[in-house]
């Protein structure tokens, strides 16, 4: 199903007003990680707002659709998406990090509607996304589980054991979103450990593999349509992304990991993010 006319335009619109959000929750705790919230927004945009079945109402609704952010530290743009999808108020984003708030750096399960499990160590997500659709299965619920790793992230070795297991158990219900922008904390992944032939390994380990490019809205909102229509083995989306990606000087550098923005380079990202 394609995407329409009018969604787009307003999922493109809201993609900058999330990217504006991450710089200036960023620059206002003075730490954060910009870079892969960056990445990742017109994923979880589009995942959010026009596919998972959730209820900011009721963010404990036990029919609800799941998500689970195993690269942990990307709490920008995930907060982000949960406000503007109304699972608390927009103007608690500029409380990131402080001390005496509940958006802390990496997400609480505890505290934060719409945040199904705490994350930051790295390798986990996926093991969480299988045990919920192993449940959806045994209680004959149409619940789907969504995971979102990175590729650095992807040289766990948690990653690949749990990537067994949902193909093992046809867990068509777990759909797991690879931000594959490239970059990790300190270095081009292919500098690190290279995932060489990252594709061929998804589809090895049984899993139905959709290539795309994680910036255009299209392509993403079709993969994650398709992910639904597939039956009897579980979805990676492999997302082609930039880090950084639509504020120039912090596209494709791994300097914007985890670096906040002061002043002056927050102004000049805002003016970009027009």
């Amino acid at each position: 199903m394609q995407l329409e006319s009018n969604r787009k335009e307003y999922l493109q619109e809201l993609t900058k007003t999330i990217r504006r959000h991450i710089v200036k929750m960023t620059h206002h705790a003075g730490s954060g990680h910009p870079g892969g919230s960056l990445s990742a927004t017109e994923l979880l945009t589009d995942l959010f707002f026009e596919h998972m079945n959730v209820d900011p109402n009721e963010p404990d609704w036990g029919e609800r659709d799941v998500f689970f952010l195993s690269k942990g530290h990307c709490t920008p743009v995930y907060y982000s998406v949960l406000a503007e999808k109304g699972f608390f108020p927009v103007e608690e984003l500029m409380t990131f990090r402080d001390v005496d708030g509940r958006l802390h750096g990496h997400p609480c399960g505890e505290h934060i509607p719409g945040v199904d499990a705490s994350s930051g160590s790295l390798g986990q997500g996926l093991s969480l996304a299988n045990g919920v659709a192993m449940a959806a299965k045994l209680d004959g619920k149409p619940r789907r589980a969504y995971v979102m790793i990175g590729d650095g992230e992807s040289q766990e070795g948690q990653v690949w054991e749990a990537a067994m297991t949902t193909a093992h158990f046809n867990l068509d219900n777990v759909c797991a979103i690879i931000d594959w922008n490239k970059i990790q904390l300190d270095d081009y992944v292919e500098n690190i450990k290279g995932m060489k032939d990252f594709k061929a390994k998804w589809e090895a380990f049984g899993w139905h593999v959709i290539e795309i490019d994680g910036h255009n809205l299209e392509d993403v909102h079709s993969a994650f349509e398709q992910a639904k229509t597939v039956k009897g083995k579980p979805t990676a989306i492999l997302a082609h992304t930039v880090k950084g990606k639509g504020i120039s000087f912090m596209e494709n550098t791994h300097k914007w990991h985890g670096l906040a923005p002061n002043d002056e380079e927050l102004e000049l990202a805002l003016k970009e993010l027009v």
